[in-house]
């Protein structure tokens, strides 16, 4: 491959490359990918002909070209909108023509003749996609695209660099000291040829080095600098608009349209240490204590919000009787349509960079939706409840203000209350603890689990109870709460998330759509807690299997989206402190293990390690002497101790190499006498090579001149063929 061809790849790759991101970013769709790829390729088909665009001809064709953009932005654009622009995502309709125009631009100038200032105006460009696919994109695929283009960039810059070079090199660099016809200048142009071949094979991996380089500079000032609010331009998914079951009414068969969609939620990872967890985590977000017969809703009690804000990120909202009962969990929220928080209950405290919280009545705690950006949060939970035999001692004495959690609705069908007294009488239930888990064991054993809504009617709840007598969550949540409530117990129906299938890869839970879930919490006056019941059977609670390579492949691939959620697009002052931190730990476990060992292994050293050492140093030794005497002995004492052969710009006025001419003539048998002048003597050596040698030295010695490289590569040549003629006589 010639440089030329070289530097035109290297510039393509890098226009490519930032197109990708764009592409990868959602940025654009596929079909103006596609149409972008094809212009590229015809632009290098057509690069060197008469068929190129003339600077002129590019200009016409871009203004010509403006109309269809304005069309494109105050036409097409509201309508994309409409439609969830490029691929199923939402954003601006302003960046979605600014890609349209950049990769238009970009496409005009590949296909026009290019001077030196077209070249810089494409890498321009092609940075200002790069940026624009930045701020639309989150996931970690954006890394990859990045790593390609700054490897495209960096070989393109020294490519292009070179090649001004080589367009600017003086005349002293390019002279000559052999005829063009001769031998030697044929042996010369054949060296050089194949010395241009190698180094253009090499800037790839100089490249490569470079890359390597600037990211171990950069990696240091990425976890020490400080960070402000992350804000793409865009959502980065496809977002969960107007998720169901987390607004303040839930109507019969919401949820279960939820349970069909495998999309991710959320990732929750829960800190070390804490009270100990037992194995039914749920990840709770509203409760709702008014059931209408169709539907819950907030009451207007409930509905009473405190808001509270933080300067320093750190939000208490109850209170717990020793720290050690609190269970830290960190979650990363995709974005949703939705300002509910999640967290186990019962929450105590969240940390994050949230501009408020609200609290109602029920414990339900509240911020800003996020349905553009994902959220991080962490949240302190006191996951402690009172022990069995001290709900059973609770006489449910309730005050006038949990009257909401009593109410039933008047046209209730009669044989709930009649079969709820059944059932508690057949379990021997003499106490509400013992009547709940009654009448949860009644409901997980006699239903059936199902995702189809076949229970409706005017009454859904007894239509359930009585003859279709299956379902999905809700209707057993809601048949449990109204059971319940018609025997004088205080009960409330909670929406959340199951806790989902735990990743070992990210070391985190993976919640998805399909794990939304609603139970049933009970009030129990005597230690005011809230207990939470469960009544859905085990198949409504299993998270759904996924086996095989590309369940494998799933797991890997959402722990790199979380690693680069968490350190890339929410690394803040806190994930700062804390991985400075663990770094700290980790330096000083390693400090005191290495200490232990060396301690028990320091009796031992004199004995065993000192000889290994000096074996070592006397073969390390004994192979640098071996290379100097074998390079003393191929190019003499001056040029061989010269060890590492660089050369500096005073070494190149030095007339060292007519020391070596005149040693080589020695040999031969012709020695210059004292009387005669060096070129006297050459003349009459009768040999080409001596008489270019000592011109080149004249200049050198007398004329105070410096040899080019192009020179000093020619004389270099020359001593090398004199030296063969010499061994071959």
């Amino acid at each position: 491959m010639s440089f030329n061809t070289y530097f035109r790849l290297a510039s393509y790759a890098t226009i490519g490359a930032a197109a990708l991101a764009l592409f990868v970013a959602h940025g654009v769709g596929a079909w103006l990918a596609i149409a972008f790829a094809l212009t590229t390729i015809i632009a290098w088909k057509l690069e060197g002909t008469r068929w190129q665009l003339s600077e002129r001809g590019a200009l016409a064709v871009i203004l010509v070209s403006l109309p269809l953009f304005y069309f494109d932005w105050r036409i097409l654009g509201p309508y994309l909108d409409i439609k969830f622009l490029e691929n199923g995502q939402r954003a601006g309709v302003e960046v979605t023509v600014l890609g349209h125009l950049i990769l238009f631009l970009s496409a005009v100038k590949l296909l026009q003749r290019k001077a030196d200032r077209d070249w810089f105006f494409l890498y321009l460009i092609s940075f200002f996609v790069v940026l624009l696919a930045a701020g639309l994109s989150t996931k970690p695929v954006f890394l990859l695209t990045l790593s390609v283009y700054l490897l495209c960039v960096l070989s393109t810059v020294v490519a292009f660099e070179i090649q001004k070079a080589r367009r600017k090199a003086p005349a002293t660099q390019t002279r000559i000291l052999i005829a063009p016809d001769s031998t030697i200048f044929r042996k010369l142009s054949i060296q050089r040829w194949r010395r241009r071949y190698h180094e253009t094979r090499r800037l790839p991996f100089v490249s490569i080095g470079l890359l390597l380089f600037i990211v171990v500079l950069a990696l240091p000032f990425f976890l020490i600098a400080p960070r402000t609010r992350a804000n793409a331009l865009t959502s980065s998914g496809n977002g969960l608009a107007g998720i169901i079951g987390f607004s303040d009414r839930v109507r019969l068969g919401d949820i279960g349209l939820l349970k069909t969609s495998d999309e991710i939620v959320m990732h929750v990872r829960l800190e070390p240490g804490g009270a100990p967890l037992s194995r039914d985590l749920r990840w709770r977000g509203v409760a709702l204590d008014e059931f209408t017969g169709r539907e819950w809703i907030k009451s207007p009690a409930a509905q009473r919000f405190e808001r509270k804000e933080s300067d320093s990120g750190l939000f208490q909202v109850g209170t717990t009787e020793d720290l050690r009962r609190l269970t830290a969990q960190t979650f990363f929220v995709e974005p949703l349509d939705t300002p509910v928080l999640f967290g186990l209950p019962r929450i105590v405290a969240l940390q994050g960079r949230l501009p408020f919280v609200r609290v109602d009545s029920e414990g339900s705690i509240q911020s800003r939706p996020h349905d553009q950006e994902r959220a991080v949060y962490k949240v302190y939970s006191d996951t402690v409840t009172p022990e069995p035999g001290v709900l059973r001692a609770d006489s449910l004495n309730y005050y006038v203000s949990a009257a909401r959690y009593l109410a039933l609705q008047d046209n209730l069908d009669p044989r709930i209350r009649a079969t709820t007294k059944d059932v508690i009488a057949r379990a021997g239930a003499r106490n509400g603890y013992d009547a709940a888990r009654a009448v949860e064991s009644y409901l997980r054993d006699n239903y059936g689990y199902t995702l189809d809504l076949r229970a409706g009617g005017p009454d859904p709840l007894a239509d359930f109870l009585f003859n279709v007598k299956e379902g999905h969550c809700e209707y057993f949540s809601t048949a449990m709460a109204v059971m319940l409530r018609t025997q004088g117990m205080a009960t409330r129906v909670v929406s959340g998330f199951l806790p989902g299938q735990f990743n070992a890869a990210a070391d985190a839970f993976t919640v998805r759509q399909s794990d939304a879930h609603s139970w049933v919490e009970v009030y129990f006056s005597e230690t005011n807690s809230w207990v939470t019941f469960d009544p859905t059977p085990p198949a409504g609670r299993a998270p759904r299997a996924r086996t095989g390579l590309a369940a494998q492949l799933s797991k890997y691939s959402e722990a790199l989206d979380l690693m680069w959620f968490q350190y890339v697009i929410g690394y803040d002052k806190q994930e700062q402190r804390s991985l400075a931190s663990s770094w700290q730990n980790r330096l000083f476990d390693l400090r005191r293990g290495a200490a232990v060992k060396f301690d028990q292994a320091g009796r031992a050293w004199p004995s065993a390690i000192r000889p290994l050492l000096l074996s070592l140093f006397a073969l390390g030794a004994g192979i640098m002497i071996f290379l100097l005497a074998l390079r003393i002995r191929r190019q003499g004492w001056r040029r061989g101790l010269k060890v590492w052969g660089f050369r500096t710009a005073a070494e190149s006025s030095r007339v060292d190499f007519y020391e070596r001419l005149t040693a080589l003539l020695e040999k031969r048998g012709a020695k210059r006498p004292p009387h005669q002048t060096p070129l006297e003597f050459a003349s009459l050596v009768e040999m080409s090579e001596a008489l270019t040698i000592t011109r080149a030295y004249n200049r050198v010695r007398y004329g105070a001149e410096k040899l080019s490289a192009s020179e000093r590569t020619q004389i270099e040549l020359m001593l090398a063929e004199l030296e063969r003629m010499r061994n071959e006589n």
